[in-house]
């Protein structure tokens, strides 16, 4: 029995000692040993407390709860290794393990406990649970779970006369205008039955590559920036740092092929399935490493920013995807200059009056803003840059200073007013690089669509994107190199190809009434060859006519000039 007790209580301090929530979020080895030690203790204890559960149960009157607390842990372990890895078949074993806490009702008990530190653990395992399902589209049980989230609140406030029921209910509103905002486009079958759509690149979203020669280059690591004020969001994810992220996956597999202990062996009683240990090796991962970043200061992103070009490979690529408000320049007309365009805010922190009078005044730049020319010294290595903001066209004039591919993506200044509530909803552009044709549909007012009409027009995307890749390659001498070159890898020729169609649409669209409703590139694309060509325009019409919203577009060559 002294044993028993004696090696649980080592593994609970070995899991004390290795609080990976604690490690640094920023390059690989700092924290994949420190990973690694965690799965090995979980991993004993787990199969300590199967192989000892009739002795713990009946000697020691080990509590379901206990046995829940571990597997939220071994839960919340996956979703950080997720974060960590950007592999989305994790987050399938934290599903399985937040699913297996709910369905056997481990924290039944919470309130029942004198104090209430149970119960918010059970509401912190709720709202975890939440943001992985959110991940998965789960939308019908995320619609669950928050319904049983609001329940537990009211129940915890009422037992232990809680005082930060305020923060509780804020969890709650913010998840709830999520799924709101979120759930732009309703996609039915012939029974009338809602149609859960996912947004991560699947095979068949793939426009084949052409072959080229020499090395091609790799999208290895990408920084997601979120800091709209306005934007709803749920636990330091905005919509469009929730969009981009998925846009930047591949669609998981239905069987996750990498496990420290399966959903399965969550259960009441011991058994003898081995559970494997979690792969630490160094093979090429199916997706990109992705560092998310809610209104980080000037500072904290440069250290991602570093760290990234640092653990980049020879041909690896980074993508910087910054989405946030932006800052007012000081240029006068003719006057351009270095810092003077102004940039886009990285986090809020609203100077006074009189420290805004002194900074137009004496023409001070503010520091809480990200420039063009802050990313130049990251240019090093091939890099490409998207911006969502009310000022990003202050991109326009990227400084290219050391011969590597470099390109920027930048979404319009303006939109129409019909559509300015969009905004707090997620950015229209970040919309178009997530779903194309869910945006399509959102600027032609479109929200419901039968499945049938969903597939057909899915596939008509299918033949813009391979037309506009066809395109691009027979006017290639036309283009930029850079462009080319970035082609190669799938994720950055799949938002690349989806920029085109969002600015296809939006050119031909009848409420987008000039260059500033349109998004940039730098460096430019050539006009007549890739974005006013005829064939790519005649698609997006028939799209158009397709959903029967014919009548929005302008005919071909009639739409307002590009520049």
């Amino acid at each position: 029995m002294f044993d028993t007790c004696s090696s649980l209580g080592q593994a609970q301090t070995s899991l004390r000692n290795v609080a990976t929530r604690d490690l640094p979020q920023f390059g690989h080895k700092h924290w994949q040993t420190h990973f690694g030690k965690t799965f090995d203790v979980y991993t004993r204890l787990w199969k300590f407390q199967q192989k000892n559960r009739s002795i713990l149960d009946t000697k020691y009157n080990l509590k379901r709860w206990q046995i829940g607390e571990i597997a939220s842990k071994i839960g919340q372990l996956y979703y950080h290794y997720y974060l960590r890895t950007s592999e989305a078949n994790y987050l399938h074993e934290s599903f399985g393990f937040y699913s297996a806490i709910r369905s056997r009702a481990y924290y039944s008990q919470a309130s029942k406990e004198e104090k209430p530190d149970l119960m918010v653990k059970k509401l912190r395992y709720y709202a975890r649970f939440i943001v992985v399902s959110l991940l998965l589209n789960k939308v019908d049980l995320v619609k669950e779970l928050i319904q049983e989230l609001h329940h537990y609140v009211e129940e915890y406030v009422n037992v232990y006369e809680a005082d930060d029921d305020e923060e509780w209910r804020l969890v709650i509103s913010e998840v709830t205008a999520f799924m709101e905002a979120d759930s732009l486009v309703t996609v039915m079958t012939p029974d009338v039955v809602p149609v859960t759509l996912s947004h991560r690149m699947g095979e068949n979203e793939i426009p084949p590559q052409r072959p080229v020669s020499g090395t091609s280059l790799s999208l290895q690591e990408i920084i997601i920036v979120g800091n709209c004020e306005k934007q709803v969001k749920f636990s330091e994810l905005t919509l469009d740092m929730f969009r981009m992220l998925q846009a930047l996956e591949r669609e998981p597999e239905d069987a996750p092929s990498r496990t420290l202990v399966t959903s399965t062996e969550v259960d009441e009683s011991p058994d003898d399935k081995e559970s494997n240990e979690i792969e630490r090796s160094s093979s090429k991962r199916p997706n990109p490493h992705k560092y998310l970043l809610y209104k980080p200061t000037l500072t904290q992103l440069y250290v991602f920013l570093a760290c990234g070009v640092k653990e980049l490979p020879n041909n690896g690529v980074m993508l910087v995807y910054v989405s946030g408000d932006g800052c007012p320049g000081s240029a006068k007309a003719g006057e351009e200059g270095p810092y003077e365009l102004g940039g886009v805010a990285t986090c809020h922190k609203k100077a006074g009056n009189e420290e805004a009078a002194r900074r137009v005044r004496t023409n001070l730049k503010d520091v809480h803003c990200l420039y063009p020319e802050d990313l130049v010294a990251f240019s090093r290595k091939p890099l490409v840059v998207i911006v969502d903001s009310s000022n990003s066209h202050a991109f326009r004039y990227f400084p290219s200073l050391f011969g590597q591919p470099l390109i920027c993506l930048m979404s319009p200044i303006m939109v129409p007013t019909t559509m300015q509530e969009q905004s707090r909803k997620g950015s229209l552009f970040s919309l178009f690089l997530f779903s194309p044709l869910v945006a399509f549909c959102y600027v032609c007012s479109i929200a419901d669509l039968r499945s049938d009409l969903w597939d057909s027009c899915q596939r008509q995307v299918r033949r813009i994107m391979n037309d506009s890749l066809r395109v691009f390659y027979d006017w290639s001498r036309y283009v930029d190199v850079v462009f080319i070159q970035l082609l190669d890898d799938e994720f950055l020729r799949l938002m690349i190809l989806r920029y085109i169609f969002c600015f296809y649409t939006m050119h031909l669209h009848r409420a987008f009434k000039g260059s500033d409703y349109y998004p940039k590139s730098f460096p430019k694309l050539p006009a007549a060859e890739i974005l006013l060509n005829g064939s790519i325009e005649k698609q997006v019409l028939e799209l158009a006519s397709m959903l029967d919203v014919r009548s929005l577009f302008y005919e071909i060559g009639e739409g307002p000039p590009t520049d």
